[in-house]
């Protein structure tokens, strides 16, 4: 006879365990489940309470009314953004940059910076449509200066600062130099020194019409993509800035009014931890009016450019390392260019 493998045989189950093929066995109850249902059904109740009660406090009421106004005044303008980011990449075929644009880069950054003053939008909104404007093919130092001045030099902005400083148009003239200055210089200075290494989205979507594929979807798409993203760090930006608003006794302004440079460096410091939307800053910035009109400039021109929720943008838009950079050297130039500015204007 010949000879075979004798392998063990496998172990059969009971009559009672036979289920049928990919049925899970019944997970048992852990033995303190009482206790674990209890819990569930107290600790919830027990937090919201206790959270309740301190949202009664002025404190908290505060954070939640400046919270709610940087989120309710920005998410218009974010929409509006995003919407336009969305159209740019599913109905505008990237020859048309082409041809808007100078061929050479550092002349491109100056027209970028002048074309933001058709778009009337804030910060929020210029994000999502600079990072559309690199995904068509625009050079990222245009594309920076179009961010920046596009809150900063639009009509509704300076519309705005008309109407909050009555009787001085030098001041609205001073704002609108300022920014372009700011707006050009930085876009100068990233072909200088800027890295496209800097450059890394968290996310990578497709940009451009592909044939075939309905543009209507593609701008849904484009829309709901960006509108998702950018708002989460909007949301994170208002919290930030109320959290500072609370934080802070208002009694501190008072303290750096006196000092010339002092107050133009903390009124800019005062606009990035505000994060107010750019159409409401001119009225916060006539407000102030222990402070000088250099300082005050100071305030409109950096806030639209380097505020908490811009940064949080940023970050999330074109990565940690690139907003770090760039928005320590936008604040910096943006003090320099206020305060030679407003120096000679005001």
């Amino acid at each position: 006879m010949r000879e075979t493998d004798i392998r063990p045989a496998a172990p059969t189950a009971s009559a009672g365990e036979a289920r049928a093929p990919g049925v899970r066995p019944a997970r048992e109850l852990p033995r303190n489940w009482p206790l674990l249902l209890l819990g569930a059904a107290v600790v919830p109740g027990v937090l919201l309470v206790l959270v309740g009660r301190s949202l009664d406090a002025p404190a908290m009421q505060a954070w939640r009314t400046v919270f709610l106004a940087v989120t309710v005044q920005a998410l218009p303008f974010l929409l509006l953004g995003t919407a336009l980011s969305g159209a740019i990449n599913a109905f505008v075929p990237a020859r048309v940059f082409g041809r808007l644009l100078p061929k050479r880069a550092a002349l491109a950054v100056p027209v970028a910076g002048m074309a933001g003053v058709v778009l009337p939008g804030c910060e929020c909104a210029s994000v999502p449509v600079a990072n559309s404007l690199i995904g068509r093919g625009v050079t990222p130092a245009a594309a920076f200066a179009f961010l920046l001045s596009a809150p900063a030099v639009n009509p509704v902005v300076l519309t705005a600062t008309a109407v909050a400083f009555p009787g001085s148009p030098e001041m609205v003239l001073a704002r609108l130099l300022a920014s372009l200055a700011t707006a050009a210089a930085m876009g100068w200075l990233w072909l200088w020194l800027g890295r496209e290494e800097w450059l890394k989205p968290t996310v990578v979507r497709h940009t451009g019409h592909v044939p075939g594929r309905s543009r209507l979807t593609e701008f849904r798409r484009g829309f709901q993509h960006d509108f998702l993203h950018a708002g989460g760090f909007l949301v994170v930006g208002a919290m930030a800035a109320a959290t500072f608003n609370v934080a802070v006794p208002r009694t501190l302004l008072d303290a750096f009014a006196g000092s010339p440079w002092l107050s133009v460096l903390f009124l800019a410091a005062l606009a990035i931890v505000l994060a107010v939307c750019s159409e409401a800053d001119a009225f916060v910035a006539a407000s102030l009016s222990g402070f000088s009109p250099v300082a005050r400039l100071a305030f409109m021109v950096v806030g639209p450019m380097v505020d908490l929720k811009l940064i949080a943008l940023q970050a999330g838009t074109f990565g940690r390392a690139f907003a770090v950079r760039f928005s320590a050297a936008t604040a910096v130039v943006a003090v320099v260019c206020s305060a030679v500015i407003g120096g000679v204007l005001l």
